[in-house]
């Protein structure tokens, strides 16, 4: 049983096609296909059912891919232990929020790259559901959620920290000098949000809607930092993590309102799949995050 077809094999159903592990691995379809083709023929058993150009593992397909997966991450355990250099170097694929991309990439990236200039990170966006999708389908190494708490067997949380969130507005709006706001004090107002169904926004949506409340804002953006700028100048109220926030509010820029009767337990989690191989550049990663963090 040769290891390149195993590899293919796990590519074909962590990916859950053939032409996208063809154009993953470099190879043409008709050589996935070939492979795949000489892995049954050698196991005496079906490992992909095709249904109208859709792929599904068989029951035999899955049990192989425990064990698939397994010699994957061996090989290349054994591949990375026999370079010679000191220096760490690989990729890393993280998957957020937009909010947090954007303070990743302009608070510590700086400082990471300082320690590990030969590890080169990739960063995209997405929603919560998506980023599960992704991890699932091992498009991406690990996830930072910005939304309510999640647990799973399947996963590992490498880190996490509950957040306080804020309605937010200009330093200057007459709204900060009355205390004990209701929520409905405010519903009329102009809101700038991040986008509907990302993390928090979704959460924040779903909490208005269990008592019975909607906002319709004039503005939906995912850069926090567009939406405090705007904040800054008059324009409206949000609703943003204090890691956002707090900064501006410390200068007198931006103030914090005052709202009794509205609360949501968002948390900001670091999440890998359980079968997840840790190359070391992906363990130097999680562990400059565990502790430096990317996001204060």
């Amino acid at each position: 049983m040769e290891i390149r077809n195993l590899i293919t094999f796990v590519q074909v159903a962590e990916s859950n096609s053939f032409t996208k592990a063809a154009k993953i691995l470099g190879y043409s379809q008709s050589t996935i296909s070939f492979q795949i083709k000489q892995l049954e023929t050698e196991l005496d058993c079906m490992l992909f059912e095709r249904i109208n150009h859709t792929i599904s593992l068989t029951e035999k397909g899955r049990e192989l891919l425990i064990y698939a997966q397994k010699i994957k991450h061996l090989t290349d355990e054994f591949k990375e232990n026999l370079s010679n250099s000191q220096e760490l170097s690989g990729y890393v694929h993280i998957v957020t929020p937009d909010s947090i991309c954007e303070m990743m990439l302009t608070q510590n990236y700086e400082d990471f790259y300082r320690h590990y200039p030969h590890i080169a990170l990739k960063f995209s966006t997405a929603d919560t559901d998506d980023m599960f999708r992704i991890l699932n389908h091992n498009e991406a190494d690990i996830i930072f959620t910005l939304d309510s708490h999640v647990y799973q067997q399947d996963y590992i949380i490498a880190k996490e920290e509950r957040i306080s969130t804020h309605f937010v507005t200009s330093a200057h709006s007459p709204l900060t000098n009355r205390a004990k706001l209701s929520i409905k004090d405010i519903l009329d107002q102009p809101f700038i949000l991040t986008e509907k169904k990302m993390g928090y926004r979704r959460v924040f949506d779903e909490t208005l809607a269990q008592m019975s409340l909607e906002i319709h804002p004039v503005l939906e953006i995912g850069r926090t930092d567009l939406i405090t700028s705007a904040l800054e100048k008059g324009v409206g109220i949000s609703f943003l993590p204090d890691f956002v926030t707090e900064k501006k509010v410390i200068e007198g820029k931006l103030a914090y309102l005052d709202i009794c009767d509205f609360e949501i337990d968002i948390w900001k989690q670091l999440i890998y799949h359980r079968n997840k191989w840790i190359s070391k550049p992906f363990e130097a990663f999680i562990n400059y995050v565990c502790e430096n963090e990317f996001t204060n």
